[in-house]
């Protein structure tokens, strides 16, 4: 007998800890430092990761410390997924508020942590580390492709 997955019946707000921890796909994006425009709100992405972004697997090297090494980090919650407004179309957090469902490659569909690096979704191999670039030059590394669905 299939049970069905406990992301296509349960809201956001019904998941235990560990069921919402397990939505996290690993892409790395929210790790990406974002510039906003403070005249217009608009956020854009850059290339420059955070320091704790492991640049090979794109998770975070310190997820349990890491607002205390890096205190402006987002700990999503379900009041900030229905508020943020640079959530990338792909994630999963997104997606479920909205009602939809999971990507192919998220590894809870595909049971692999690598499909989302497989199908260019993560930053693996598109990131430089904010230790070797100045805040003052972050505008250099706008880019778009978190916003953009599956593309490489």
């Amino acid at each position: 007998m299939n049970e069905i997955p406990y992301w296509k019946r349960k809201t956001l707000a019904e998941m235990t800890a560990e069921e919402w921890e397990g939505l996290c796909d690993g892409c790395g994006i929210c790790c990406l430092n974002k510039l906003e425009d403070w005249d217009t709100g608009e956020v854009a992405f850059t290339s420059v990761a955070c320091r704790l972004l492991d640049a090979h697997s794109c998770r975070c090297k310190d997820y349990e410390n890491r607002q205390a090494t890096v205190p402006d980090c987002i700990r999503l919650t379900l009041d900030e997924v229905e508020t943020i407004s640079w959530l990338p179309p792909t994630c999963a957090y997104r997606l479920i508020s909205e009602g939809e469902d999971l990507y192919w490659w998220h590894y809870l569909v595909s049971g692999d942590r690598e499909t989302v690096h497989q199908a260019g979704v993560s930053v693996r191999g598109r990131t430089v580390s904010e230790e070797v670039v100045p805040v003052e030059d972050f505008e250099d590394y706008i880019v778009d492709w978190p916003l953009r669905v599956g593309e490489s």
